[in-house]
């Protein structure tokens, strides 16, 4: 069996998706929960991008003991610098330098010839040398690129010293035969390609990255990167959950196999989703909520009498659980406690009591608290606190057949100001978006708007997920309430408050640059 290494980069490309934006105690969960999944290398940014990036890395690379953490950086001196002050506190600093390598890139978005880039290459690489002990090395865009050049350009960083090299398909454009054979005719064609590992990055733009990915294992490559759930640019990457069973699955085909810890897959997609605000669809390979559902009768009389015959893959695989420990009003802080261990999630003792204040509210007004409900407290506690800026003090809307909708509000600001407002709308979302709007003082444009219940019962969990755009930033937000409005009006002020932030640090990088 062939190892495969598992490059994660979820908390890099996949932040890239528009409307993601996550905050530094959000990258941290991610990350801890990917070393617990058992990724080998968690990209944990761009550090030379902005200040939030950079201690974003810096302190996930101080974090993380048990596997590799990287950041990203241009073929530039001073991102190289910034990527290594930086990482230089993790377990194993790794650097992801990278440039473009086909003919469109060169020519119109580096403006360079070949022989140009291929000597900023080289320079880079060797100063990387200089600091990191493995150095990865990406052609942007290699699958567009002429591949007697690939070759040329891969033979001197090798020469220079890179350790490991990526072919990523940038664009989605390439096809498993295309892609496997461009690491056939680079194993065939680089005399000192024994000297490193070889790497694929596919995007999904043709729906092919995972299919790519399981032919570049195919012809030779030992690592692999993507993302949880697939997100990231445009139509995403390739899903490292379905790449990891798919070769657990078909390992009589493929003879590999990576160190991922299955049963922490659910966990781990659970967690990206709620965090990023991006759905996972119902029919979705390996995770969706469909991906064990039988509705034929024909299918289900075959799984009755024996699972194999049409299941392939069993929940309890990726650590999907029939089912969850029930909490009620009796249950005391210990148990508290331990479940949410037992989930995964680390908080502090501050954090435990407010997150028991919150269950006790809960449990007093529904009768059992299942592994849902408790996770989407432990997201309203631990992620959804921005002190600096707006929450929700009071609501109240006022909605009939025959009355025009009405809402007013009361924030409290980071000064601990009260705002109050109202205002009506055609519904009663729209009558409390728009007097949120008139507390923020600020036009804000509703792009998406989603919700959906925590768990079943009349008395459920209202989860709702929004996406806005705000002074041309676009981002998301979320809020959980057992009332709908409530949950609606927490989303909106989550998604608002997240910008406020983003300026905030914006205001700061740029604070810094001038001094």
């Amino acid at each position: 069996m062939r190892k495969i290494n598992i490059f994660d980069t979820t908390l890099r490309d996949g932040e890239q998706s528009a409307g993601i934006n996550l905050n530094l105690q959000e990258k941290l969960e991610i990350a801890r929960q990917l070393e617990r999944l058992g990724v080998d290398i968690i990209e944990a940014g761009f550090p030379a991008s902005s200040k939030g990036d950079f201690q974003a890395v810096k302190q996930i690379a101080e974090t993380i003991k048990t596997c590799s953490v990287t950041g990203l950086a241009r073929s530039v001196q001073s991102d190289i610098d910034a990527a290594w002050e930086a990482l230089k506190g993790g377990a194993e600093p790794r650097l992801h330098l990278f440039i473009a390598t086909s003919p469109i890139h060169m020519k119109y978005k580096l403006q360079m010839t070949p022989e140009q880039v291929i000597e900023t290459a080289v320079e880079s690489v060797k100063y990387a040398k200089r600091y990191f002990p493995i150095v990865q090395w990406s052609a942007e865009d290699a699958c567009r690129s002429e591949l007697p050049f690939l070759a040329k350009i891969i033979t001197e960083v090798i020469k220079a010293g890179a350790t490991v090299i990526n072919i990523p398909d940038t664009v989605g454009y390439i096809t498993p035969k295309e892609y496997g054979n461009i690491f056939t005719f680079l194993s065939n064609n680089v005399p000192n390609i024994e000297k490193v590992s070889l790497s694929a990055h596919c995007h999904d733009d043709l729906g092919m990255a995972v299919a790519n990915s399981l032919a570049a294992i195919e012809h030779g490559a030992t690592q692999i990167e993507g993302t949880i759930n697939g997100i990231g640019e445009r139509a995403g990457n390739a899903a490292l959950e379905e790449i990891a069973v798919a070769l657990y699955i078909r390992k009589d085909y493929y003879q590999a196999e990576t160190r991922l810890n299955l049963q922490e897959i659910k966990r781990t997609s659970n967690l990206v989703s709620k965090l990023t605000g991006v759905v996972i669809p119902p029919n979705k390979a390996v995770i969706g909520k469909n991906a064990f559902a039988h509705e034929s009768g024909i299918h289900q009389d075959g799984v009755l009498k024996e699972k194999t015959t049409y299941e392939i893959i069993s929940p309890e695989l990726v650590g999907v659980q029939s089912n969850s420990m029930v909490l009620g009003k009796h249950s005391g802080r210990h148990a508290l406690r331990n479940r949410v261990e037992e989930l995964g999630y680390t908080l502090s003792d501050e954090e435990v009591n407010k997150l028991f204040v919150r269950f006790k509210e809960l449990a007093d007004k529904k009768k059992d608290i299942t592994d849902d409900d408790l996770v989407a407290l432990i997201f309203e506690e631990k992620f959804d606190h921005f002190k600096d800026f707006y929450q929700l003090c009071s609501l109240q809307v006022q909605y009939g057949t025959n009355q025009i909708p009405t809402a007013v509000v009361v924030l409290k600001d980071g000064q601990g100001n009260e705002i109050q407002e109202a205002a009506t709308g055609a519904g009663s979302v729209e009558a409390l978006y728009n007097t949120l709007e008139r507390c923020f003082k600020t036009s804000v444009t509703l792009l998406d708007y989603r919700i959906e219940s925590v768990s079943g019962g009349r008395d459920a969990l209202a989860q709702v997920f929004v996406k806005v755009r705000v002074n041309d930033i676009e981002t998301s937000g979320r809020g959980t309430a057992q009332d709908v409005l409530e949950a609606s009006a927490k989303a909106y002020i989550n998604a608002v408050n997240r910008v406020f932030m983003i300026e905030t640090m914006r205001a700061e990088n740029q604070k810094v640059a001038m001094q």
